[in-house]
């Protein structure tokens, strides 16, 4: 009787694919997010709630999808991950502009002025410009904290529970981080 042979793995190709990701994310994916923001309904938001319940609107807002990514284990997660990294970028951004509202009084934003302080948010070293090699790290350093709870997230309800906490908790600490900073 002949033992079966299991596929080979190509772990190259795997990280050629991450790295393929990364990048279309710096390139495209970004500036997408960003541009769909409405600036002025943040505005609107932080004056009518107040800072710290904006930022907590947002945190649970990504919650919701990092439950829904865990939820079912396996089969939710691979479907979900796609929805969840896009959403907890949008609330990360949301954020990001609130915060810079409520600091400066400018609610209005350009793509380049605005990266710079997401790239200070998550401590890359962004020099003077945003340059691609600065939004591939962002890129990483947002898919590491998204991935970092991926296996958990593998378990039918606990996985939500570690889901929503991961992406709770990783809004409200980076808000912690950028107000540190815009305080100053």
């Amino acid at each position: 009787m002949r033992k079966p042979k299991l596929p080979a793995f190509n772990l190259k190709g795997i990280d050629a694919k991450i790295k393929a990701g990364f990048t279309q994310l710096a390139q495209t994916g970004f500036k997408q997010i960003f541009n769909r923001i409405d600036q002025l309904g943040i505005k609107t938001g932080v004056d009518k709630l107040g800072l710290e319940k904006f930022i907590n609107q947002c945190a649970l807002l990504a919650a919701g999808s990092g439950a829904m990514a865990g939820a079912g284990g396996l089969s939710t997660l691979v479907l979900g991950i796609p929805f969840d990294l896009i959403n907890i970028i949008t609330q990360q951004f949301r954020v990001t502009l609130a915060i810079n509202y409520y600091y400066t009084g400018k609610y209005q934003l350009k793509f380049a002025d605005f990266f710079t302080i997401v790239a200070a948010s998550l401590k890359v070293d962004t020099g003077m410009t945003i340059s691609k090699n600065v939004m591939e790290e962002v890129a990483e350093k947002l898919m590491l904290n998204l991935g970092s709870k991926t296996a958990e997230r593998l378990i039918p309800v606990v996985g939500a529970v570690i889901g929503g906490s991961v992406n709770y908790l990783f809004i409200k600490r980076m808000a912690n981080t950028l107000q540190a900073k815009l305080a100053v």
